[in-house]
């Protein structure tokens, strides 16, 4: 079973910089898509960003385009979420995830603890 450990969360002034990273245990995370959900309190979990397992192909979403970027280290089985002009409204625990390239939760086999972010205006 691939465990996932994410690191980087914490806090931050708006418009401050983090950068968020997701070790897999297995190998086999180089054959998997990846991606980073959210979710604030009294909220539903959210698509944030998505990766193919070689790295070429991205998707955003729209509320953090152009703010974050997606990437992955397959030789050393990590996914990274940089993530710079934060906002207040970015604050929520951040969860990675392995599974089929998607927008939707469901799709994703596997899932990190979270890390959280908190950007204070």
């Amino acid at each position: 079973q691939v465990q996932l450990v994410e690191s980087g969360g914490g806090l931050v002034q708006t418009g401050g910089s983090l950068r968020l990273s997701c070790a897999a245990s297995e190998r086999t995370f180089s054959k998997r898509a990846m991606a980073w959900f959210r979710q604030a309190p009294g909220k539903e979990r959210e698509f944030v960003a998505a990766i193919s397992r070689g790295g070429a192909s991205t998707d955003y979403a729209d509320s953090v385009k152009g703010r974050f970027t997606i990437s992955r280290d397959n030789a050393k089985n990590t996914v990274y979420l940089q993530m710079n002009s934060l906002k207040p409204e970015d604050s929520a625990v951040y969860y990675c995830a392995v599974g089929s390239m998607s927008r939707y939760s469901d799709l994703y086999d596997y899932w990190g603890q979270g890390t959280q972010v908190t950007v204070s205006s």
